[in-house]
């Protein structure tokens, strides 16, 4: 069932049975119309084609398999030549990806605990990527979550560098994805890590959405002096990307209810744990867009092309397309529902297309979802 806007006010709702979706935007309104969209009445194959394959809706949408032989899929680099690196998270593996064929298989250098939500996740390389090769990586070790680098040459991993350590780990919250803003420095999301005080604590990584150079120091501007905090207040940040006029995007797993898109600024407040989704808190930044059914959502990865924001849901099993505005957002609109299971990350591919990892899946592999 398609989800509604409802006021800043009167949500209701859990994690719990099968009920109507309820979604809520927050204080800023939204007046622009949704574009229509051929994807939207897509349907995928039942069966799981081969790379190059798939199925074309009655209004145009169009989904085939870009690449299988994946497994725990968390993550997508896309490389300058137009190939994409994939993370695995159980395996520890980094999997090079050319033309829908895995061409290489390679093992994280570096200690990794698999337990419950970590593991190997966020990829990431620089605006810089032609000169130094470096590729990025947010892992869970048998200390904490980190961020380490190493230098990519045609299907090895070599230097390792330590870029952030001791963000705090647990069996759950643990954030990891990792993205380059438009101003050229690396954005780290972050988990509470179990321990919801740390979000609010500024001496705490955990929590927060971090803002470093390639070497892990505070980048320049940072809102806290001498901090890689740049904003703060958050329970569990899984997607991140920027819109035309360079704002900054996020989406945010809520508790039980109250799943977040979020406009991020730089040393703002987003409320975890003393409220969730859009109360009108003055202490507070409202999010912009709540699903008050984590059931139909629970958003990871995003990808936003031409102001439109593309957000894979794992426990929802869609992609959300939401229309970014001045204003703030449109109406989400669900699409893929129930067809591919549970989707954990979107980049735009070199052809235009989205490229949407499945998670969990019998098998997984990735997609590539016509927007055209």
């Amino acid at each position: 069932m398609r989800p509604r806007p409802l006021p800043p006010t009167g949500i209701s709702g859990g994690r719990g049975g099968r009920r109507k979706s309820i979604l809520r935007r927050g204080r800023l309104p939204a007046t622009a119309a949704l574009l229509a969209l051929g994807l939207a009445a897509c349907t995928g194959p039942s069966d799981n084609p081969a790379p190059g394959t798939g199925s074309t809706s009655s209004s145009g949408g169009r989904v085939t398999t870009a690449a299988t032989d994946l497994e725990t899929p968390w993550s997508i680099a896309v490389l300058p030549d137009g190939s994409a690196l994939i993370s695995e998270n159980d395996t520890g593996l980094i999997k090079h990806v050319r033309d829908g064929r895995t061409v290489a298989s390679v093992p994280i250098d570096s200690p990794l605990e698999t337990t419950g939500e970590g593991g190997l996740m966020g990829l990431a390389i620089g605006p810089d990527f032609a000169e130094n090769q470096r590729l990025f990586v947010y892992l869970t070790s048998p200390q904490d979550n980190r961020v380490i680098s190493y230098r990519w040459n045609e299907g090895t991993l070599s230097d390792m560098r330590d870029v952030v350590t001791g963000i705090p780990k647990s069996r759950i919250h643990n954030g990891g994805r990792l993205e380059f803003g438009p101003d050229g420095y690396l954005y780290v999301s972050t988990g509470d890590a179990s321990n919801s005080e740390t979000a609010q604590n500024l001496d705490s990584l955990g929590g927060k959405i971090l803002r470093v150079t390639i070497d892990g120091e505070p980048a320049p501007g940072n809102p806290f002096p001498d901090s890689p905090v740049y904003s703060y207040g958050h329970r569990n940040v899984q997607g991140m990307d920027w819109d035309s006029q360079g704002r900054m995007w996020a989406t945010e797993f809520g508790p039980t209810e109250d799943d977040e898109l979020n406009l991020i600024e730089p040393g703002q407040n987003y409320g975890w744990p003393a409220v969730t989704g859009a109360p009108g808190d003055e202490r507070f930044v409202d999010a912009v867009v709540v699903w008050s059914s984590t059931a139909e959502a629970s958003p990871s990865g995003m990808a936003i092309v031409e102001d439109v924001a593309w957000i894979a849901a794992l426990r929802g099993e869609r992609l959300w397309r939401v229309e970014l505005t001045e204003e703030g957002a449109g109406e989400p609109t669900a699409l893929l529902t129930d067809k591919y299971g549970r989707l954990r990350d979107v980049a735009l591919s070199p052809e235009g297309d989205l490229w949407v990892l499945t998670n969990g899946g019998d098998p997984d592999r990735m997609l590539a979802v016509s927007v055209k």
